[in-house]
């Protein structure tokens, strides 16, 4: 079985989005991060990502993605409808998008990703639909040193005690912080 690996990047506080929708706050070292070991890292364990719809149509034009994006595996997207045109490919990045459910999603991503894992690349409701369905096997909650105050908090939500975690550690690069749990079932 595929291992799935959820998280996202969040302010002290916990909000993965200021008050007007924002998320430059906590990507300032984005820079930074494109060669760093903790990307090279990333990439080398990912076979496959999932995506939620609301994160895909954040950029401009999807075709960006086969151009650069950091993460040039297949693309599950979870979505109740597919776009009017498939977007760019290469030989790695293509986009699958899965109206099934989250649960056909994984599987297909599963599929896709052989003998490495899943990550996901976002949103924060679809790490949420995941951790609830019980269909994460480790979070990965990188923290960035701004306190935002308001805004979207990533695991509002979840029904108190859904999610039981194990630390496995704790990880930096740079500013990042990255907290590392196995999901228990």
């Amino acid at each position: 079985m595929t291992h799935v690996i959820g998280g996202m990047t969040v302010s002290l506080d916990g909000f993965f989005e200021d008050a007007n929708g924002s998320i430059s706050a906590l990507y300032a070292d984005v820079d930074d991060l494109q060669d760093s070991a903790y990307m090279k890292a990333a990439q080398a364990e990912t076979g496959a990502a999932l995506m939620g719809r609301r994160f895909f149509d954040m950029a401009p034009d999807p075709d960006v993605y086969a151009d650069g994006y950091e993460f040039q595996v297949p693309i599950v997207v979870v979505t109740h409808r597919s776009p009017e045109r498939q977007p760019k490919r290469n030989d790695r990045l293509f986009f699958t998008f899965v109206a099934e459910g989250i649960e056909a999603a994984v599987r297909r991503a599963a599929e896709l990703a052989g003998d490495k894992a899943v990550t996901v690349l976002g949103g924060a409701d679809l790490n949420r639909q995941l951790l609830a369905a019980g269909l994460v096997d480790e979070l990965r909650v990188d923290v960035m040193p701004v306190l935002l105050g308001e805004g979207r908090r990533l695991f509002d939500g979840l029904p108190p005690g859904a999610v039981r975690l194990a630390k496995l550690g704790v990880d930096e690069e740079g500013v990042r912080t990255t907290l590392r749990f196995r999901v228990l079932r």
